[in-house]
């Protein structure tokens, strides 16, 4: 299995003031990273991005490598830079951000034909919100288009709208953006909280409602320490989920979760267990510091 997962990995600057360590992340990327764990030689991950000639872009190659993943595919840019942000975590795990990513090379992505042959082999494309909202806007119309080719062909297709207000131009863009995106995948992993902020539906009933008349019957609703729902209508069995008593860092929840999910699906694992998975994986993760965790999934 072919898995190509889209979007930018930046260098994570964390750590107390005056002992920062410097890791690599980014939505898809942790998503990425964690799937290549579970799928283990079952799989290949493929991660597709840009990078610059700077020594950050060359640590996190070295990183994706020790990591199993398989950047083979993403080409490299003179002219830019990996993209870098700070974390900082307070006593509840909830974060807070400082970018420097206005010249990330990854901004660049499917302006030109690399990044689109690039897809070429690919059983399962995915890609979320943030991977669209750094993007200009004619390379997401053709990016769109290139995924309705390559799903008319086969390819399955998964997002996660990931919903960042300050990266879009406005909220209507995004609307539109991740409507298009819900009616093109095949694989639906939204968020609850995420989808409400952005649509403004009134509750889960209400986000569920939407997601069903774009067509997503397949994939799972996260709700954080509630457990996630599948989006199957006709699911009976959603799994039970142990709560998450330890949590140290939000940083990478949805991103593992969807990892897990992904895995069990590729997989050929029933919907209850893709669930588990994607859950249990979660739990591992926010009860660590940092978006890539070293000791999960067990």
């Amino acid at each position: 299995m072919k898995i190509i997962s889209i979007g930018e990995v930046m260098a994570e600057i964390s750590g107390p003031a005056g002992q920062f360590n410097v890791g690599f992340a980014g939505d898809t990327f942790n998503t990425a990273v964690y799937c290549q764990r579970l799928l283990k030689d079952t799989g290949q991950v493929f991660y597709l991005t840009r990078l610059g000639h700077d020594p950050l872009s060359g640590a996190c190659r070295m990183f994706a490598e020790e990591h199993a993943l398989d950047l083979s595919r993403c080409a490299s840019d003179s002219e830019a830079n990996i993209g870098i942000y700070a974390v900082q975590t307070d006593d509840a795990g909830e974060r807070t951000f400082s970018y420097w990513r206005s010249n990330s090379a990854a901004r660049k992505l499917f302006q030109d034909a690399a990044d689109f042959d690039a897809l070429a082999g690919a059983e399962l494309i995915y890609f979320s919100g943030i991977t669209l909202a750094i993007m200009a806007q004619s390379a997401r119309a053709a990016l769109f288009d290139r995924l309705a080719a390559l799903k008319r062909s086969g390819v399955q297709i998964a997002f996660d709208s990931n919903y960042r207000p300050k990266l879009w131009e406005s909220r209507e863009t995004a609307q539109q953006v991740t409507t298009q995106a819900w009616a093109l995948c095949d694989l639906a992993l939204p968020s609850l909280d995420d989808e409400m902020a952005l649509f403004g539906d009134a509750d889960q009933d209400a986000v569920l409602m939407r997601l069903h008349g774009l067509g997503c019957h397949h994939g799972a609703l996260k709700r954080g320490a509630l457990g996630p729902v599948s989006l199957n209508p006709s699911a009976t069995d959603n799994g039970v989920f142990e709560a998450v008593d330890k949590v140290i860092d939000t940083t990478a929840a949805g991103d593992s979760f969807n990892a897990g999910y992904l895995a069990a699906t590729v997989l050929k694992q029933p919907q209850n267990i893709a669930l588990s998975w994607g859950h249990r994986l979660a739990a591992q993760v926010v009860a660590q510091r940092g978006a890539i965790v070293p000791t999960a999934p067990v």
